[in-house]
């Protein structure tokens, strides 16, 4: 987390710019910030603390990709809330990915014969 974390505050001025447009801020975070935090997520434990800490990582810099928003009724700005942050953000959740993720190694290591595990030194 703490490698995310420094890999977004280093693309953090280029994130929250108004001159690149939305789609191309959600392609930097899902091309340059996500795959450092989510490095080596296949072989996690998930808790419910760090996939707290994950949501809330995820959900700070979707703000400032999105940014404020005019509220008609009370006539300021505000933060989005997280079912905007959603509508706005139509790939899945950063849990999800690290599920799907998670997903997907098990199964290769699932479909490794026996010989490929002894191969790398295991023992069965």
């Amino acid at each position: 987390m703490k490698s995310g974390n420094a890999c977004y505050h280093s693309v953090q001025n280029i994130v929250s710019s108004n001159l690149l447009c939305k789609s191309l801020n959600i392609k930097i975070y899902g091309t340059i910030i996500l795959p450092v935090v989510l490095y080596g997520c296949e072989t996690w434990t998930l808790t419910l603390r760090e996939e707290c800490r994950l949501r809330v990582f995820e959900k700070r810099v979707l703000s400032r990709i999105f940014g404020p928003k005019r509220d008609v009724v009370i006539r300021k700005w505000r933060k989005l809330y997280n079912e905007e942050l959603n509508d706005l953000y139509c790939s899945p959740n950063i849990v999800r990915v690290k599920i799907s993720r998670g997903m997907s190694w098990a199964g290769n290591v699932a479909r490794m014969g026996e010989r490929r595990v002894q191969s790398f030194g295991g023992e069965i």
